[in-house]
């Protein structure tokens, strides 16, 4: 068995279909009964830095542990790393976690971290390029597709080696929230699978 902990800081929609994909069938390499775990993978932590955030609620429903992280603590103490081995975590999901991974925690799991950015990498990337802002940008540069990037985690923002992207149009009328539900899709029905394929040493097409 695999454990992830999926790091979130908002709502929690990338989350949510990533805990549903474990646990209903059909997954692409593996059949459940519906509600029981992926016999292989799990989602066994639920990591935020706000309280508040959807995707708090999203844990409580779906009866899985969360961890409510402080910043000094994350940064300048030991980055969790000490709840996260006793969790047993095999895998490191940033589905929308927008504080930088701090080396620390990088060097804890190497190669097992990795990160979904909606757009299209390396140019939408770096810090600030997140939600409204990256999708705002891609429109202000008039181009005529986005998409989302998977990659893995290294010290830099947006900057580890590139696992998958996906694409879609931009359209003439399109507003940065219209933009945004687009790639949101393009998020929900890719990134559990990848993660599938990932864990379980399929490289994902």
């Amino acid at each position: 068995m695999k454990k992830i902990a999926v790091f979130a800081s908002g709502a929690g929609s990338n989350a949510a279909q990533i805990i549903d994909h474990f646990t209903s069938p059909p997954t692409p390499l593996h059949s459940v009964e519906k509600g029981e775990q992926n016999p292989l993978i799990e989602v066994a932590l639920i990591v935020c830095n706000k309280p508040d955030a959807g995707v708090v609620k999203i844990a409580a429903r779906e009866n899985i542990p969360c961890l409510l992280i402080e910043k000094e603590k994350f940064f300048r103490v030991d980055a969790y790393i000490k709840e996260l081995k006793e969790k047993e975590i095999d895998f490191i999901v940033l589905a929308g976690f927008l504080w930088k991974i701090p080396v620390t925690l990088i060097k804890a799991f190497p190669g097992r971290i990795i990160n979904i950015h909606p757009a299209l990498l390396p140019k939408y990337g770096g810090k600030g390029m997140y939600g409204q802002y990256v999708h705002q940008a891609v429109l202000d540069n008039k181009e005529t597709e986005s998409g989302i990037t998977i990659h893995y985690v290294d010290e830099v923002y947006d900057h580890g080696h590139i696992i998958f992207q996906a694409t879609c149009p931009v359209l003439t009328n399109d507003t940065a929230a219209s933009l945004a539900k687009r790639v949101a899709a393009l998020e929900h029905a890719h990134f559990p699978r990848v993660i599938e394929q990932l864990i379980s040493g399929i490289k994902p097409l």
